[in-house]
């Protein structure tokens, strides 16, 4: 029930805003400015995309699982959905997402409130084995009744 009224509200406020704005500053400037979020928004996801990218990878490097740089993936994958998505709403929701204190704040809000169980294995934790680990070999298969073998 709580997504139909998200689907029923989220559009009339667009819709508001449009006629709201549009009246303000005139349709063409309304519209370039609808575009202008949408690029400037790509180019800041792409940016902090990048950076999460870089810091899971460094956490996975480092044995402890990359779950504050998963949310914020999740996080800027929304805010590119609800930026490239024309409206001044949804601009200001994703933009918000944008910004890394309100992701933490966020995260505190889901974790503190949200039912949320986070599954280990042990052998993550471990210390990967290095070069000097891997020993190296030669092996020969004996076979003791070579007259048996392929018959019954």
């Amino acid at each position: 029930m709580p997504f139909l009224i998200l689907f029923i509200l989220v559009p009339l406020a667009e819709v508001y805003a449009f006629i709201t704005v549009g009246g303000e500053i005139g349709v063409l400037k309304t519209l370039l400015l609808c575009v202008l979020t949408a690029a400037i928004g790509g180019f800041l996801v792409r940016q902090q995309g990048i950076e999460t990218l870089m810091k899971a990878q460094h956490s996975i490097r480092t044995g402890t699982l990359p779950l504050d740089a998963l949310f914020d993936g999740i996080c800027l994958v929304i805010a590119g959905a609800l930026l490239l998505t024309p409206g001044f709403v949804t601009d200001m929701i994703g933009f918000s997402l944008l910004i890394p204190a309100a992701r933490r704040g966020l995260r505190q809000i889901l974790t503190k409130y949200g039912k949320f169980k986070v599954y280990t294995n042990t052998e993550f934790n471990q210390k990967r084995p290095n070069k000097d680990d891997i020993i190296e070999g030669n092996y020969e298969e004996i076979v003791k009744n070579p007259d048996k073998i392929g018959k019954k």
